[in-house]
């Protein structure tokens, strides 16, 4: 009777997705384009974006918020693969049975990193009524 076992490899965007958090709650370019609006106040922000990272103030003394974020993701992905071969087998001679087993294989491993940096800047300006007068964001990724 022979047994053969092949093993199966998982490739980077498998393992990728495998460790993936869950996208909820991040801070996105997507959110800021559909959520902030001029004349909305400051706390109708803080429930969308949560807190600045930096709050100053212009020339005119009305507040102005820098939410800055960096962020860098790491796939490490490895892979081992190969074939192994078990072959076991008796027979009967005489009065006594004579078995045996032969087992046999070979293996190979391989793994890859990848790096990705993501920035986020978003600066809301403020009137003297604490109201969103104005609003850029950036984005890289790297």
């Amino acid at each position: 009777m022979a047994l053969l076992a092949v093993s199966a490899c998982m490739s980077a965007q498998d393992h990728r997705q495998a460790v993936s958090a869950d996208q909820g709650g991040k801070l996105t370019i997507g959110t800021v384009q559909r959520e902030i609006r001029t004349g909305m106040t400051s706390g109708q922000v803080v429930e969308i974006l949560g807190s600045p990272n930096m709050v100053t103030t212009d020339e005119q003394r009305r507040e102005v918020w820098v939410y800055d974020r960096v962020s860098t993701e790491t796939a490490y992905s490895t892979s081992s693969g190969g074939v192994n071969a078990l072959v076991l087998g008796g027979a009967g001679i005489g009065a006594g049975l004579l078995g045996g087993g032969v087992g046999g294989g070979f293996g190979q491993s391989a793994g890859a990193v990848s790096q990705t940096q993501r920035t986020i800047t978003i600066i809301i300006k403020f009137d003297n009524q604490n109201r969103v007068r104005d609003f850029a964001y950036r984005s890289s990724a790297f």
